[in-house]
C-alpha cells in the first residue's frame, strides 16, 4: 500500500513538473511571439520612414541612354523629388534608340512628352545606340556628370536563354566602353551613410557589393558615373552587370579596342512610383505599349560605377 502510495504521488509530482514545463515553454514562446512581432513592426515603420535613394545632385549633368516614351527624363524635369526642384532642364540629355517617327508611332504619349520637354530646354536626341555612343556627333567633346540607362535591352526577341543573356552582356560591355570617354574626370565619389555587404556564397570576394547606401557624397570635380537599372530576377540577374563591369572580359573581335573596368560605389532599390509620371515601356511589338512584364517578384535595383583607375 505504501509503495503504492509513493507510486501515484511519484507519477502526480511528475504530472505537476510536466504542467509547470508546459506551460513555461508556452509563456516562453508567447514572449518570443511578442518579441518577434515588435521587432517586425519597428521594422516596417523604419522602412516606412526611409526615402528612396536619389542618385543625382542639383547640380549634374545628366546623360539618359534608351528613354523609350521619355517619361523618366519628364519626371526629372516636370515633377522631381524637393532635392531636385533647381536641376536646370538644360543639364538633361535626353536619347532614344529610336528614330522620332518609330517612337511617337510606337508610344502614342511619346509626342506630348517630348513637346513639354523641349519646351524646358532639355536636349532630345533619336537615332542613338547605347553599343556606339562614341560615334554620336551631338555627344563628341562633352563629359557628363551621370549616365543613366533604365532597364537596358537588346531587344532582338532571343528565345533561346543563353543567346538571349550573351546577346545583352555584349550590350552591356559595348554600352560601358563606349560611355566612358563621356564621363568627367576627377577623384573617385566618396560614398556616405551606412555600408553593408552582400556576397554570394560560391562566388570570390570580387563578388561583394555595396548596398543601399543611402548618399554619394558631394565632391566638386568628382569623376561621372554610370547608373544601369535592371530587374532583380531571373533572367537578368543572369547577366551578372556587376562582374561584367568589374572584371569585363576580353574583346571577342581583335579591332575592337579593350573593355572599360569599373568601380561599383553602390547600388540600392530603385522605385518607379518615386518617380511621378515615370512608366517603364519595353521594346518589342505589344510589349512597347505597357503590356509586357520584366520579371515576377523582386525588385527594381540600380548599380552605380565609376571608372576605375583614371584620374
Amino acid at each position: 500500500m505504501g509503495k503504492s502510495k509513493n507510486l501515484k504521488s511519484a507519477l502526480a509530482s511528475q504530472q505537476t513538473r510536466l504542467k509547470h514545463k508546459e506551460k513555461s515553454e508556452k509563456a516562453a514562446k508567447a514572449t518570443e511571439s511578442q518579441a518577434k512581432a515588435k521587432k517586425l513592426s519597428q521594422s516596417r515603420k523604419s522602412k516606412q520612414h526611409l526615402r528612396p535613394t536619389i542618385p543625382f545632385l542639383p547640380t549634374d549633368t545628366i546623360l539618359l541612354i534608351g528613354e523609350g516614351n521619355f517619361s523618366f527624363t519628364r519626371a526629372l524635369v516636370r515633377n522631381p523629388p524637393p532635392e531636385l526642384t533647381h536641376l536646370p532642364p538644360g543639364n538633361i540629355t535626353a536619347t532614344a534608340y529610336d528614330s522620332e517617327q518609330d517612337c511617337c508611332s510606337k508610344y502614342p504619349d511619346a509626342q506630348e512628352i517630348l513637346v513639354d520637354l523641349r519646351a524646358r530646354g532639355v536636349q532630345v536626341l533619336f537615332g542613338v545606340d547605347a553599343s556606339k555612343l562614341d560615334r554620336v556627333p551631338q555627344l563628341k567633346g562633352r563629359r557628363w556628370d551621370k549616365i543613366c540607362w533604365n532597364f537596358p535591352h537588346a531587344g532582338k526577341g532571343i528565345t533561346d536563354m543563353d543567346r538571349n543573356i550573351l546577346s545583352n552582356q555584349v550590350l552591356i560591355l559595348d554600352f560601358l566602353r563606349t560611355a566612358e570617354g563621356l564621363l568627367k574626370k576627377g577623384p573617385i565619389p566618396s560614398v556616405g551613410g551606412h555600408k553593408k555587404k552582400k556576397k554570394k556564397a560560391e562566388d570570390d570576394d570580387d563578388a561583394d557589393e555595396e548596398e543601399d547606401n543611402e548618399d554619394l557624397r558631394s565632391m566638386s570635380g568628382a569623376r561621372g558615373s554610370i547608373l544601369i537599372t535592371l530587374r532583380n530576377v531571373t533572367p537578368y540577374t543572369l547577366w551578372d552587370i556587376p562582374r561584367l563591369a568589374k572584371h569585363p572580359p576580353a574583346p571577342i573581335a581583335g579591332s575592337t579596342p579593350p573593355n572599360s573596368s569599373y568601380i561599383l560605389l553602390r547600388s540600392f532599390v530603385f522605385h518607379r512610383s518615386f518617380w511621378e509620371g515615370y512608366e517603364h515601356r519595353m521594346t518589342k511589338g505589344e510589349r512597347a505599349h505597357g503590356t509586357g512584364k520584366t520579371g515576377e517578384g523582386g525588385e527594381d535595383r540600380t548599380w552605380e560605377f565609376c571608372i576605375n583607375n583614371r584620374a
